[in-house]
């Protein structure tokens, strides 16, 4: 002590290797120190002082400074004066204070929010790339493109012959529980053979369709996503931009046609199967023989429900490939994106397949068709 000034003489090393024998004394000196009326730090006798050391050194100041107590500094040569300069500036700064979390009830709004800017994105890419394929079937026609056979007729080996087993499979079993369930409810009035009328009205206008491109969605659509992404990340599609050639011609288009012409296709045979596995449920556990669940059928099932199904088999082809392949284009460099891109071609696909459906089961139902 000088009178009212308490003289802290540092010295010897100030540094991490020190730092475990000099933090007692400092706890000490900070505890000790009373209440002088100033503090002198003087460095004039430090050989060396670093980060940590210096940490500590600041820990006086900052103590006594909270008391009310100024402190002073003396003896600092220039490289101690700049490591402590930056010490005592990071340790004056303060805590970044966490952001107020917002309630429940606003961030769930916040998210329907952006999704909703985001899907209102997803249309606009949807329609702008829809242009584009207009325009390059438009250059078919006018002999400035070319139209590929080989790469259409191999598209339609993969969308549709290759679907055949797996999409009759699963309609077969859909028409058999859609028939079991109609028995079971229908034998309590009496009224077991309506399970025709049910079955294949159902199967034709609706689930056969519905169905079947659910289905593409999830097979076609992700390999569709899947190849044009890896291609994206290859860099294959920007060499073919570099060659003079239209990678929506090359590689969009006869995706495109094969998924336009399989659909139908895989539609008319999933209905196939979906009443016949109805007609086999009808026989062996409502007692409806096979004659009789076609003569039936003959009878009371119009043919427009056959072509309603149809109609609707080519749109739901071209919003799959559509989605599935601009999905692809959006595939950044990594496989990480890769999975993104084709998780969401699936589901923005299923989304859209049962959004079309129910828009026709509306117009149809205005038509009275």
């Amino acid at each position: 002590m000088d009178g009212s000034r308490l003289t802290v003489a540092l010295a010897g090393m100030w540094t991490a290797e020190t730092a475990g024998d000099m933090e007692p004394k400092v706890a000490g000196l900070i505890a000790e120190g009373g209440s002088p009326q100033s503090v002198l730090l003087d460095f004039s006798r430090v050989q060396r002082l670093d980060t940590l050391g210096g940490t500590l050194v600041r820990g006086i100041e900052m103590a006594f400074g909270a008391r009310g107590i100024p402190v002073e500094r003396t003896g600092l040569s220039k490289a101690a004066a700049t490591i402590y300069g930056e010490i005592s500036e990071g340790l004056s700064e303060a805590a970044p204070v966490p952001a107020k979390q917002k309630p429940a009830v606003i961030q769930a709004l916040d998210k329907v929010g952006e999704q909703m800017v985001e899907a209102g994105r997803d249309v606009v890419a949807l329609v702008s790339f829809f242009g584009e394929v207009v325009a390059a079937a438009g250059s078919l026609f006018t002999g400035v493109g070319r139209f590929r056979l080989a790469a259409v007729v191999t598209q339609l080996d993969r969308v549709a012959f290759r679907a055949v087993p797996i999409m009759a499979l699963i309609t077969f079993l859909i028409g058999g529980i859609i028939a079991q369930q109609g028995i079971f409810f229908f034998r309590d009035f009496g009224a077991d053979t309506y399970v025709v009328d049910l079955v294949s009205i159902l199967t034709l206008r609706e689930i056969g369709v519905l169905i079947v491109s659910i289905m593409v969605a999830g097979r076609t659509g992700s390999a569709f996503t899947a190849e044009i992404g890896s291609m994206k990340m290859r860099e294959e599609i920007d060499a073919l931009k570099v060659m003079g050639l239209n990678p929506v011609e090359v590689l969009v288009l006869p995706r495109l046609i094969a998924l336009v012409l399989g659909l139908p296709l895989l539609t008319f045979i999933g209905n196939i199967s979906a009443i016949m596995g109805g007609a086999m449920v009808a026989q062996f556990y409502g007692q409806i023989p096979l004659d009789i669940f076609f003569t039936r059928m003959q009878e009371e099932v119009s043919q427009r429900h056959i072509w309603v199904g149809l109609f609707k088999a080519p749109f739901m082809a071209l919003i799959i490939g559509l989605v599935a392949c601009i999905e692809g284009m959006r595939v950044k460099g990594s496989a990480e994106s890769l999975g993104q891109q084709t998780t969401a071609s699936v589901v923005k696909a299923i989304f859209l397949v049962i959004v079309l459906d129910g828009l026709f089961a509306i117009l149809f139902a205005s038509l009275g068709y």
